[in-house]
């Protein structure tokens, strides 16, 4: 959808900044979610054992998982804020110990930019008027920073709701006991990666068919893997 360019809308639209997006967290939950469970359900038939073993591994990998998964995405991104935060006040400690030195900086960020004279002078001086404002640009424009991070607790909460939807399609027929489970199975997880896929289209240049047809095709070529080895296996130890 555009933005409207009416000035009462753009000026309440910068005011706002921008806006962050746990969308990441929910894909690599939802997709990592139904291709690992997947792939136990593949592993386990191709093997050719029980269905309580399925429900079983199938549950213990939903559980374990999902939360180990959510903690290493929790970890990621506070190690992410935490990098911000030390830079950042690394940079205020400068604005207020070599304030000088600093502002050589913002002019030749600036000068970069193909500012030049009075106008150069003049963009320096407004930067470096308010504290705030400068390390804000110095933080952008000398680390290549965004000026948003995602909340760590909020992101591991994604990952960790997204796995456990997801992860629950392949399990579903055989805990309900459905005919021809295994075939029911390809086919909810089959939904899940191409449904997956078509949402995040939303965020993307690409057609929902198209980054559909992609996330499935990657979700079946890990869950193929995972009933090759299974059925390796069989063939070699049972």
């Amino acid at each position: 959808m555009e933005h409207s360019h009416h000035p009462h809308a753009i000026r309440d639209r910068i005011e706002e900044g921008p806006k962050t997006s746990y969308l990441s967290d929910w894909v690599y939950g939802g997709i990592d979610g139904a291709i690992t469970t997947f792939a136990i359900v593949a592993g386990v038939v191709g093997a050719d054992l029980s269905t309580r073993v399925i429900l079983i591994l199938g549950a213990a990998n939903i559980i374990a998982d999902g939360f180990s998964m959510a903690a290493s995405n929790y970890s990621g991104t506070k190690a992410e804020l935490d990098d911000y935060r030390r830079h950042r006040a690394y940079e205020e400690e400068q604005v207020e110990t070599i304030p000088e030195g600093e502002r050589m900086e913002i002019r030749e960020i600036f000068r970069a930019k193909g500012f030049s004279g009075d106008d150069l002078e003049r963009v320096v001086d407004v930067i470096t008027a308010d504290k705030t404002r400068w390390v804000d640009t110095m933080m952008v424009e000398e680390y290549g920073m965004p000026t948003t991070y995602r909340d760590p607790v909020k992101s591991g909460m994604c990952t960790f709701a997204a796995f456990i939807l997801c992860g629950l399609a392949p399990l579903i027929p055989f805990f309900f006991s459905f005919p021809n489970p295994f075939e029911t199975a390809i086919a909810l997880t089959g939904l899940v990666f191409f449904g997956i896929g078509s949402i995040k289209s939303q965020w993307s240049t690409q057609s929902w068919l198209r980054s559909g047809l992609e996330t499935l095709g990657i979700g079946l070529a890990a869950a193929a893997i995972a009933w090759g080895i299974g059925h390796v296996l069989k063939s070699a130890f049972l």
